[in-house]
């Protein structure tokens, strides 16, 4: 959760990647709350073990929570944290919250 220069550049970091971006911006627009891991695999065309990589690194960075949901995997964005970043950003930039 950015709340602070420190947590900010972290979270910055993990987003700074674009297939990193790609996830994040995938699970935003998505209608459903949880997309399962083989579906993004199949949406990204990317390998399981480099989606497995940058999951994680979102993951660690309190930008997606993972949950099983019978046999599948799958991912949600945290919204809140997003929301604590863009806060973040406009507070730098001397706009009222």
């Amino acid at each position: 959760m950015a709340t602070n220069t420190y947590s900010a550049a972290k979270t910055f970091k993990e987003l700074g990647h674009p297939v990193r971006l790609d996830i994040v911006t995938y699970l935003c627009k998505s209608e459903r709350a949880d997309v399962s891991v083989g579906e993004l695999q199949q949406r990204l065309e990317i390998p399981h073990s480099t989606l497995s990589h940058h999951i994680s690194g979102l993951v660690t960075a309190g930008l997606l929570v993972q949950n099983k949901q019978g046999r599948l995997l799958c991912c949600e964005v945290q919204r809140e944290s997003l929301h604590k970043l863009a806060h973040f950003l406009l507070q730098l930039s001397g706009e009222q919250v």
